[in-house]
C-alpha cells in the first residue's frame, strides 16, 4: 500500500495523469456512477467513440461504471488531482467544488427540458462553465440527468403532507438538502453507490431521480411508489482535469469539445426516451405511479425556502434563468 501511494505521488509530481500503451496510445479514464445501459452510459460511449475517431486511434478513453472508480464525490476530487482524466457527473456533489453551480438546483426553476437545455446551451450555462476552471476542472459541456421525481416505500405521495417524516436519500447537495427539509423530509445525503442497499436494508424509505435513473438502477426491485413530482431538473456535466486538457494541442482540445457535444445529443435523447417509456414500463414492473401532481401545492409548501434562495443567489439571477427564452 505504501510503495502503490508513493507511485502515486511520484506521478502527480512529475505530472504523469495520462496513461501510454505500448502503442503509444495516449489513455484517460472516465467513469460514471449507474451502469453503462443508460443515460450516463450513452454520454461516455458517445464521447469516447468519438475522441478515439477524431483522433485516428491515438487517445483512447476507458470508461467506468457503476461506481467502480468510487462515488461521484471521489470521482471529482480524483480529476482535480489529476489521478484521473475525466469524469461525468450530475450536479449531486458539484455545488462543493463549484459553488455558483448551486443555483441550478433550485427546485422548479425551469420550465420544462427544453427551458433547461436552452438555459444550459446559452450564455448563463457557458458562463457557468467557466466557473470550473479555476477550481482544477475543464467543463466540456453540460448533459443532463433529467427530470427528478419521488419514490418511497410507505405510502403513495399525492401531495406534500404525504412527504413528512419519510427518510428520503438526498444527492451530497446542499441546495437539495434545505429544499427538501422544507417539505418536511428527513434528508440522508448518501453517495450513489450505496442508496440501492439503504433502500434493500430499510435505512431510509426512499430516494428521488429521474426515471432514466430509476430504471437503470432497478430501484424498482426495492421501492413500491412513484411520484412525478418533477421537482428538480437536474444537470450533468462532462469534467476533465484542467491541467490534462491544457497540455492537448488546440487541434485535440477541440476534438474533446466537439466530442462532449455528441456526447450531450446522446445523452439527452436516451433520457427523452427513457421519459416517454419510463411510467408504463415501471408500472409493467409493480411499482405504483401517481402521475398528477399539483406542483403548485409543493411551490406554496416551499415558499420560505425560495426566499432563503433569493437571499443566497440573488433574485435577479434566479429570473434570469425563469425568464430564459
Amino acid at each position: 500500500m505504501k510503495l502503490s501511494k508513493l507511485f502515486l505521488y511520484t506521478c502527480m509530481s512529475l505530472g504523469l495523469t495520462v496513461g501510454t500503451s505500448a502503442q503509444g496510445q495516449i489513455i484517460m479514464r472516465n467513469a460514471i456512477s449507474v451502469v453503462e445501459n443508460s443515460h450516463a452510459g450513452e454520454a461516455v460511449v458517445t464521447l469516447a467513440r468519438e475522441v478515439e475517431k477524431r483522433t485516428n486511434g491515438r487517445i483512447v478513453i476507458k470508461n467506468f461504471y457503476s461506481g467502480s472508480l468510487g462515488g461521484e464525490r471521489e470521482v471529482m476530487e480524483s480529476v482535480q488531482l489529476g489521478t484521473q482524466e475525466l469524469a461525468h457527473n450530475s450536479t449531486g456533489p458539484v455545488p462543493n467544488f463549484v459553488p455558483e453551480t448551486a443555483i441550478l438546483d433550485v427546485p422548479f426553476l425551469f420550465r420544462d427540458k427544453a427551458h433547461a437545455r436552452a438555459v444550459l446551451d446559452g450564455p448563463i450555462g457557458q458562463e457557468l462553465l467557466a466557473k470550473f476552471e479555476p477550481k482544477g476542472f475543464k467543463a466540456l459541456a453540460w448533459t443532463e440527468n433529467g427530470v427528478r421525481h419521488m419514490t418511497n416505500n410507505k405510502r403513495p405521495v399525492n401531495s406534500p403532507n404525504d412527504l413528512k417524516g419519510l427518510k428520503m436519500r438526498t444527492m451530497e447537495n446542499p441546495v437539495h438538502v434545505a429544499a427538501y427539509k422544507g417539505l418536511g423530509i428527513v434528508t440522508t445525503p448518501m453517495a450513489f453507490p450505496e442508496v440501492f442497499t439503504a433502500l434493500q436494508t430499510g435505512t431510509i424509505d426512499g430516494q428521488e431521480n429521474p426515471l432514466s435513473v430509476i430504471m437503470a438502477a432497478k430501484f424498482d426491485q426495492v421501492q413500491k411508489h412513484v411520484t412525478l413530482t418533477g421537482h428538480v431538473y437536474s444537470p450533468s456535466v462532462f469534467l476533465m482535469n484542467k491541467a490534462v486538457f491544457d497540455k492537448l494541442s488546440k487541434a485535440d482540445q477541440q476534438i474533446f469539445l466537439d466530442a462532449a457535444k455528441e456526447g450531450a445529443k446522446a445523452n439527452r435523447a436516451r433520457v427523452d426516451k427513457d421519459d416517454a417509456m419510463g411510467v408504463a414500463e415501471l408500472r409493467k414492473r409493480g411499482m405504483t405511479v401517481v402521475e398528477n401532481v399539483d406542483k403548485s401545492k409543493f411551490i406554496s409548501v416551499m415558499a420560505p425556502v425560495f426566499k432563503e434562495f433569493e437571499k443566497k443567489f440573488g433574485k435577479e439571477n434566479l429570473d434570469r434563468i425563469r425568464n430564459y427564452k
